[in-house]
């Protein structure tokens, strides 16, 4: 038996945190003196304590900790596959965030303003024919890629040509960044069953220039032109067109997006 300062070094953990362990349920004490509270473990813990911070690397909190080693070996196994798969995710999030840093950081240092000015227009679109797949996705340039790639895939099986951008229709009546219905349209030439003609419509236009996770800052611009100008009233979805896409381009900042709001003028 150790006291908990002899165990803490073998542990390499202060003992307040492995008395935190004791106090939550965690890692109790292989005994405790009845008379002076004194802690004392044993050489088997060792391997609990491990496990203990193994999952804590993997990200779960302590709460949770305590649940997964009531588990089997197999039932553990599960658990930490769907964390694999969460801390996958939060990289490819943070993989992303950082590329937006070191683009606002390149700029700035050449002088370039972080302000964008977008040109507003209000125009006519006219009537197209799309083939279009519908989806819930999160709204995330990985998930948006593969959904247009999913839409190319299935139109070249039809044996339909392009004729024109790709683009997204927003589908909810609110947006949810984790989950959205969405539309993926392709406009093409050859009518077919599984296409459908889109009529003509009046618009509130702006161009977004540069990478997708930064559309949103031309969204808010339209936002901000329809606040001024009562005259025009949403009547539709928004539209996302991908004037320049991945495959036209050789860098992010040389994407264009066109986003639409469909109006009626009062």
């Amino acid at each position: 038996m150790f006291t908990i300062g002899e165990f803490s070094k073998f542990c390499c953990i202060s003992a307040r945190m492995l008395r935190h362990y004791d106090r939550i349920g965690l890692l109790h004490p292989a005994a405790t003196d009845e008379q002076n509270g004194y802690r004392y473990y044993d050489s088997s813990q060792i391997t609990t304590f491990q496990r203990i911070e193994k999952l804590k690397r993997y990200g779960f909190s302590l709460a949770e900790i305590k649940r997964l080693l009531t588990l089997t070996e197999a039932e553990l196994n599960i658990q930490i596959l769907l964390q694999y798969e969460r801390v996958k995710e939060q990289a490819a999030s943070l993989t992303e965030t950082l590329t937006c840093m070191e683009r606002d950081i390149s700029h700035f240092k050449e002088g370039i303003t972080m302000n964008r000015n977008y040109h507003i227009i209000v125009m006519n679109t006219p009537e197209q024919r799309v083939f279009s797949v519908k989806r819930t996705i999160a709204v995330k340039a990985q998930d948006i890629h593969g959904l247009i790639s999913d839409l190319m895939a299935q139109a070249k099986e039809r044996g339909l040509h392009r004729a024109g951008p790709c683009q997204l229709v927003y589908m909810g009546n609110e947006f949810n960044e984790d989950m959205m219905e969405v539309e993926a349209q392709l406009q093409v030439a050859e009518a077919h069953p599984d296409t459908k003609l889109l009529p003509e419509s009046l618009c509130v236009t702006a161009i977004h220039q540069g990478a997708l996770e930064e559309v949103h800052i031309g969204y808010q611009a339209i936002c901000q032109y329809l606040d001024e100008h009562p005259e025009y009233q949403l009547t539709g979805i928004s539209i996302e067109r991908y004037l320049k896409d991945e495959n036209t381009v050789s860098s992010a900042e040389e994407l264009e997006t066109a986003i639409l709001f469909p109006v009626e003028k009062a």
